[in-house]
């Protein structure tokens, strides 16, 4: 009997220990649980702070934006002060618009221009006083989106498409224009020239997405009449990439399009000879395409829009075209549109920039709204239009740029000499924070 009871005692000894070496990684594992969770509940109150202060930091500059306020006097540079307060959220107030003029106060190519502006945007503020002399402007939130749009026909597509460049890659939604009007005259940069020219320098950008970056032209309208179609895509980007565009390169190859409406289709071809009897001297890898669509405005005219390519990816372009009907100049020869084309082409190739004269503001641009890293860009001499941006870059993101000349010397003429300018930037960081992240 008391051999048994001694077994039963160590049995039950034993089973205790059990129970407590149990019982203790029980409260062990508790424990680590409950520092675990501790810890996520600590990270996820750190991350949510952090988020919240955040918003805070973005709700308070954007409430000190709007109690910044801009004043300008005329009408010049009206669609770079619009671009520039939409993107920097700033108000603007124009006073003094063609005030001593006959006809003062906006144009209707301006108010078609406001209202296009309008039509991209959410909550945006427009007041115009009686006499159309002052405009006051309160930035609202780019969209985007698909929309069709009526131009004016004093002033080509191009004048309203270039402002939809400068703004369609920080919309909301990819933007998808549909514009109406005038393709091609004497005053505005063509549809051609800024498919050419300007989407290329776009992606140089980093300006892609799932949606393709694109002008497509359905139908061509030249002055007064108009009657062209054109569709616009443009995706949206978070943020410009870094670009270091300082080296031109050699021309390797002229390419271009000669188009004719509502006139004889061998006026295209005439255009075509009379370019490649000049540039012929200068290259071999030369290739004109003619355009005589049936599917074109009421209007006649023809013109030729040619750009070359340079071995690092520049595009340099030049363009002429016909004075519109009704016009008080003489009439255009065809030869003559040919040869100013090809004249004018080489001289902005002398220039020796990476971008061309029409491309240089907007290349500043987003330079300028890039990442906070440097920036440069090689250009030619600086355009009245571009030295006024600068001004104006200054005055709404304070961003300065470095200027250095870089002389050139001409091979065949040392003591001839022409300048480039190196322009270099810290980008302000701006970051698209309407775009939408799926």
């Amino acid at each position: 009997m008391s051999h048994g009871k001694c077994c039963l005692s160590n049995v039950s000894s034993h089973q205790k220990r059990n129970v407590i070496q149990s019982s203790n990684v029980k409260s062990t594992k508790q424990m680590l649980f409950n520092i675990a969770c501790m810890l996520f509940c600590l990270l996820v109150h750190y991350f949510l702070f952090w988020k919240q202060v955040e918003l805070h930091i973005i709700v308070a500059k954007t409430r000190f934006s709007l109690k910044i306020m801009l004043e300008f006097e005329g009408s010049n540079y009206l669609r770079q002060r619009l671009v520039l307060s939409t993107l920097s959220g700033k108000s603007i107030r124009i006073k003094k618009i063609r005030s001593n003029d006959e006809n003062p106060g906006l144009q209707e190519f301006e108010g078609n221009l406001l209202r296009l502006l309008d039509t991209i945007t959410n909550g945006t503020q427009m007041t115009i006083s009686v006499t159309g002399t002052t405009l006051f402007y309160q930035p609202g939130v780019l969209y985007g989106g698909a929309f069709e749009h009526e131009c004016n026909k004093s002033r080509s597509i191009g004048y309203y498409l270039e402002m939809l460049i400068c703004l369609a890659p920080f919309c909301k939604e990819p933007m998808k224009a549909t514009l109406h009007g005038v393709t091609n005259d004497q005053f505005d940069p063509s549809v051609d020239y800024l498919k050419q020219t300007t989407v290329p320098l776009l992606k140089q950008f980093g300006i892609v997405g799932e949606q393709d970056l694109e002008i497509k032209i359905n139908r061509r309208g030249s002055a007064p009449d108009g009657g062209g179609e054109i569709v616009f895509k443009c995706p949206v980007v978070k943020k410009l990439c870094s670009t270091q565009l300082t080296n031109v390169g050699k021309v390797k190859r002229i390419r271009g399009i000669a188009y004719t409406t509502r006139t004889s289709p061998q006026y295209a071809i005439r255009i075509v000879t009379a370019a490649r009897s000049i540039l012929n001297h200068f290259l071999p890898d030369i290739y004109i395409y003619t355009d005589a669509s049936k599917k074109a405005g009421s209007s006649p005219g023809f013109g030729i829009s040619i750009y070359a390519e340079t071995t690092n990816g520049a595009i340099i372009a030049a363009e002429a075209c016909s004075s519109p009907r009704g016009s008080d100049t003489e009439p255009d020869v065809p030869e003559d549109i040919g040869v100013k084309a090809a004249n004018d082409l080489m001289e902005e190739v002398y220039k020796g920039g990476f971008v061309d004269s029409c491309n240089q503001y907007i290349a500043l641009l987003f330079m300028a709204v890039g990442e906070q890293d440097v920036r440069k860009v090689l250009f030619g001499p600086l355009t009245p239009y571009t030295v006024q941006f600068l001004r104006h870059l200054k005055d709404f993101f304070e961003i300065m740029f470095k200027l250095e000349p870089k002389v050139d010397y001409h091979s065949n003429n040392d003591s001839e000499e022409y300048t480039k300018l190196l322009l270099t930037c810290v980008g302000s960081g701006f970051l698209n924070i309407s775009k939408v992240t799926r």
